[in-house]
């Protein structure tokens, strides 16, 4: 595989700038949009300038993804290139991503209409009855976010939805919006993996050769958080309230920002 790599392209250490462009930003906290940009353009010029592409193949690897076909390199001939070398290089650019982003806009759209609708203040209502301190509220998104996972195995809809139905709430009992988006993360995103008919399921089962319900006793990260969330609720260790400067925008992107 090196030395098919090898062959393919120019190695030098000005390649690892776009990198490192991403891991300052990161560090420094700049817009995330921006950096990842950056770092998208330089390293669309570094490969014009260093391996030859031309800005056509660029553009198409950006829509569509690299393929090896791409490379023009004297002496190189894509066709004798193993199978574990184009299984690492070639990807499916922007268009790989478009089943994710329609299921997060179905999400968001979803989500709307049982906010406009009324749905979920009948159902928040039901939920909450009887639930006096900020322990009960953790334990009640929690259920919400587990529940939502196995019904639509989906972790966009597991943060969204009941990010949605609880964000008013935990204003109201002067909670800061963290608490909300950490139980999310807790209890929705990492337990859709354990779902056997999620994506996150089929593709951990698909990737390590082993069925959900045998690795799942084994993916204690999956289903300890909720249990960390909960202790966090009763014991309040981690619990932040709400400050003055907490604006009902924030409050109101937590599901977003979860996504």
């Amino acid at each position: 595989m090196l030395s098919t790599l090898d062959t393919m392209f120019e190695w030098n250490f000005s390649l690892i700038i776009p990198v490192l462009v991403v891991l300052v930003g990161a560090l420094k906290k700049w817009p995330s949009l921006v950096v990842m940009l950056g770092a998208s353009v330089l390293a669309f010029a570094m490969g014009i300038i260093f391996q030859g592409f031309d800005a056509k193949d660029g553009f198409h690897a950006m829509v569509k993804g690299f393929n090896v076909t791409m490379v023009h390199k004297d002496g190189f001939d894509s066709s004798s290139v193993t199978w574990e070398v184009t299984r690492l290089i070639n990807r499916g650019g922007m268009m790989s991503m478009m089943g994710t982003c329609l299921i997060a806009f179905c999400a968001f759209a979803f989500a709307g209409v049982m906010s406009k609708s009324g749905a979920l203040e009948v159902i928040l209502t039901s939920l909450l009855k009887g639930v006096k301190t900020t322990g009960g509220l953790i334990t009640t998104t929690v259920a919400s976010c587990i529940t939502m996972a196995i019904v639509t195995g989906s972790s966009y809809l597991s943060i969204l939805v009941p990010g949605e139905m609880y964000r008013d709430e935990y204003k109201r009992r002067n909670l800061a919006a963290r608490n909300l988006s950490r139980t999310l993360e807790d209890s929705g995103t990492v337990t859709v993996p354990l779902v056997p008919w999620s994506m996150a399921g089929v593709y951990m089962a698909s990737t390590l050769g082993v069925p959900v319900l045998d690795f799942a006793p084994w993916a204690v990260f999956c289903y300890i958080g909720w249990v960390f969330a909960i202790v966090y609720g009763y014991t309040g260790f981690g619990i932040a309230k709400a400050d003055n400067e907490e604006t009902a925008e924030s409050v109101n992107t937590v599901a977003t920002e979860n996504v």
